[in-house]
Formats: structure tokens, sequence, C-alpha cells
């Protein structure tokens, strides 16, 4: 217990309401010397005065033996929480995102290529036109399956499939 931290968490419930420590005092029957003592953290109040200040100051006794409110406690772990939530989302997107990338620049790659062999005027064999056909398949397949990353049906066509196979079970 942080005798410390408890006096200052008290002389802020004090003053939140308004109070002087003569005022508090007179309400708890007590000398002003022992609140100013109890906010300093050099004694401690009793069992039955610690049930009447949380009372007063509306707090739960254990935020007083805590020396924090609950609600500040509270906040932070929200916080916390938020910025790990934040920090796996970043993640995520920062891999969709390559991921993205890669079908996109092999799609552009692929075009490229198909409009360097029109313009290359290749003789219209089978291998020009199969390279061709091959270039623009990549194309329009990466351009898909971005697509399908993108929309998160992908990973549900992944999914069924691991279902399908039996993948999915511990054993």
């Amino acid at each position: 217990m942080d005798l410390v931290k408890i006096g200052k968490l008290l002389q802020d419930l004090r003053k939140e309401r308004g109070l002087t420590q003569e005022a508090l005092a007179e309400k708890m029957g007590v000398a002003r010397r022992t609140v100013s003592r109890w906010e300093t953290g050099a004694n401690m109040p009793d069992l039955d005065v610690l049930i009447e200040l949380s009372d007063l100051y509306a707090v739960d006794l254990r935020e007083i033996l805590n020396g924090e409110r609950k609600s500040e406690i509270m906040n932070m772990e929200e916080k916390e929480t938020l910025l790990q939530a934040a920090q796996y989302s970043n993640e995520k997107n920062r891999r969709s995102t390559i991921v993205v990338s890669v079908f996109f620049v092999i799609g552009i790659l692929a075009l490229l290529g198909n409009v360097a062999m029109d313009m290359l005027d290749a003789a219209d064999t089978f291998w020009v036109g199969f390279l061709k056909g091959v270039s623009m398949g990549f194309a329009i397949g990466a351009m898909i399956l971005g697509l399908l990353y993108v929309t998160g049906k992908l990973a549900k066509m992944m999914e069924a499939k691991r279902r399908l196979l039996g993948l999915d079970r511990q054993e």
C-alpha cells in the first residue's frame, strides 16, 4: 500500500467536494491535523473512517486503498487495449497492402508484356499468340485475385477449402 498515493487521492477527493481540511475534520470528528496526516501519507485513517470517507466521496473503498480511481485505471486499460487493436489493424492493413500491390504489379507487368509484343509486330506464330494469351491471363488473374483478396472473398474461399479437406481439425 502506497500511503502517499492514498493521501494524494484523499486530498483530491476532499478538494473536489469543496471541503477544507478543517471542514472534513469536523464531519469526521477528528482534528484538522489528523486530516493533514492522512493526506501527506504520514498516517492512515482507521477502517471505519475509511468506510465513512468512501461513502462521503461516493467512491469504492478499494479505490481509496489503491490510491487510484477505478475510472482512471479503466481509462488507461481501455486506452492500452485500443492501442493494441490499432497496432493489430495497422499490421493487417500493411500486409494487405503488400499482397494487393504484388497482385497488381504482376498484372501491370503482364499487360506491359502483352503491349510490348503488339508493338514489336512479332509474327503471328503459335508461340507469340501463346505468350500474348498467357500474359493477358496473368494480368486478368492477378487483378481478380487482388479484388478477391481486398473484399475478403479469397480468405473465405481458402477457409472453405480447408474445411472440405478437413485441415482445420486439430487432433
